[in-house]
C-alpha cells in the first residue's frame, strides 16, 4: 500500500519514511506544505495521504483544506488528517461532507505504529477513523433533544464504539458482549436513527456522522 506523508516538520516525515516500510507500507513521497501535497497526488498516486493539520503558507486549516480536496478530485485516496490537539470543529468539517476513506486522529497516535497501520488500513478499505478523544470530548457536551436520546444507555456506548471505528467483535470484547448482541443492538440504533436499508451507503458510517453532528452542535460544557 502506497502513503503520501505531508507535514512541515522534517523528523516527523522522516520517522514515518523510516517506520512504514517495516510495516508492510510503502512510502510514494513525503512533502512539507499544501501546495506540494496537492501537486504529490496525482504525481505518486499513493493509497492513503497522512496529513499534518497545520502546515504552510499559514499553519490553519491546510490540513482540512487539502484533505477536503483530494477527497473531491482523488476519491479513490484515502486521507487522514493528524492533529496536535482535538478540534472538533475541524473534524466534523472534515467528516461531514464524505466521510468514506478519512480518518481525523491526534498526531499522539503515529508513536503506536500498530495504531496507526490499523487506521492506515481501516481507510484504504473505505472506513471513517475517529480518534476516541473527540468522541469523548462531543460526549462531554450537554444534551438537547435529538433523536440520539432515543437510544438507551447501551446503545449510545455502541455508537461511540462505532465512531472509533470499532467492529461488532471489538465493541463486543470491549463491553463484554457477543458479536450477535452487539449486531442486535447497532440494528436498534440504525432504526432508532431512521436510516433505512441502502446499499448505497454504509448505514453505520451515516449512524456514526449524525452521532457526530449532534453531539457537536451542542453548546461546550463551561
Amino acid at each position: 500500500m502506497r502513503i503520501l506523508i505531508a507535514d512541515d516538520s522534517a523528523l516527523i516525515r522522516d520517522g514515518l519514511a523510516h517506520v512504514l516500510p517495516g510495516h508492510g507500507f510503502e512510502v510514494a513521497g513525503s512533502v512539507a506544505d499544501l501546495p506540494a501535497l496537492l501537486a504529490a497526488v496525482p504525481a505518486t498516486e499513493p493509497d492513503v495521504a497522512l496529513i499534518d493539520i497545520r502546515m504552510p503558507p499559514t499553519f490553519t486549516d491546510e490540513g482540512i483544506t487539502g484533505a477536503r480536496t483530494i477527497r473531491s478530485r482523488f476519491p479513490s485516496v484515502g486521507v487522514i488528517v493528524l492533529s496536535q490537539h482535538v478540534d472538533a470543529d475541524y473534524a466534523l468539517t472534515l467528516l461531514k461532507d464524505d466521510p468514506i476513506r478519512t480518518g481525523y486522529l491526534l498526531k499522539d497516535r503515529i508513536t503506536d505504529i500498530r495504531t496507526l497501520a490499523s487506521a492506515i488500513d481501516r481507510v484504504a478499505l473505505g472506513e471513517t477513523v475517529v480518534d476516541p478523544e473527540l468522541v469523548n470530548l462531543l460526549l462531554g457536551r450537554p444534551a438537547t433533544r435529538s433523536r440520539l436520546d432515543e437510544l438507551t444507555a447501551r446503545e449510545r456506548e455502541i455508537i461511540a464504539l462505532l465512531a472509533e471505528g470499532l467492529t461488532d467483535r471489538g465493541i463486543g470484547e470491549r463491553l463484554w458482549l457477543t458479536p450477535k448482541t452487539v449486531e442486535t443492538h447497532v440494528r436498534h440504533i440504525l432504526s432508532k436513527l431512521g436510516l433505512a436499508a441502502d446499499s448505497l451507503h454504509n448505514r453505520r458510517v451515516l449512524a456514526v456522522l449524525a452521532y457526530l453532528r449532534e453531539a457537536g452542535a451542542r453548546p461546550a460544557q463551561r
